[in-house]
């Protein structure tokens, strides 16, 4: 599964650490879903989707191969 996190986080001028005091999860969290080697579950999805103001589909996409 690809993301936008990063390109999102950035666009909104926050750290690793501030998004993942907005979602309640470890800054290491937001750091393995940037990198892909973690996948977050739906309701972290959501929640990293509604912090941005924009679609789960916006913000992740399956891959060929998913």
């Amino acid at each position: 599964m690809k993301n936008h996190l990063k390109v999102e986080r950035a666009r909104h001028n926050l750290t690793q650490q501030d998004l993942a005091d907005a979602v309640e999860v470890s800054r290491q969290t937001i750091h393995a879903i940037e990198t892909g080697k973690f996948v977050p579950s739906t309701v972290l999805a959501l929640k990293l989707a509604q912090r941005f103001t924009i679609r789960v589909e916006e913000l992740f996409a399956l891959e060929e191969g998913d």
